[in-house]
């Protein structure tokens, strides 16, 4: 598994904060694991302690994209 993570920053008050992030999960894994692989994905931010930090602070997206196994 692989991520790439893009953030959306804005500015206030002349500090930049960051608002948005959004999270693509590159993930190898045979057709038969898939929907399995999407279950956790539809789950796993409620046990992540780092998305559970920022939360309530910045809007956190994700997705989750298979690669050619």
């Amino acid at each position: 598994m692989t991520a790439d993570a893009t953030g959306e920053v804005e500015t206030e008050d002349g500090v930049l904060i960051i608002r948005r992030i959004h999270v693509v999960l590159r993930l190898a894994a045979p057709p038969e694991q898939r929907a399995t692989a999407e279950r956790v994905h539809g789950i796993f931010a409620d046990f992540c302690p780092v998305y559970r930090t920022l939360r309530p602070a910045i809007q956190i997206t994700t997705e989750l994209a298979f690669a050619s196994s």
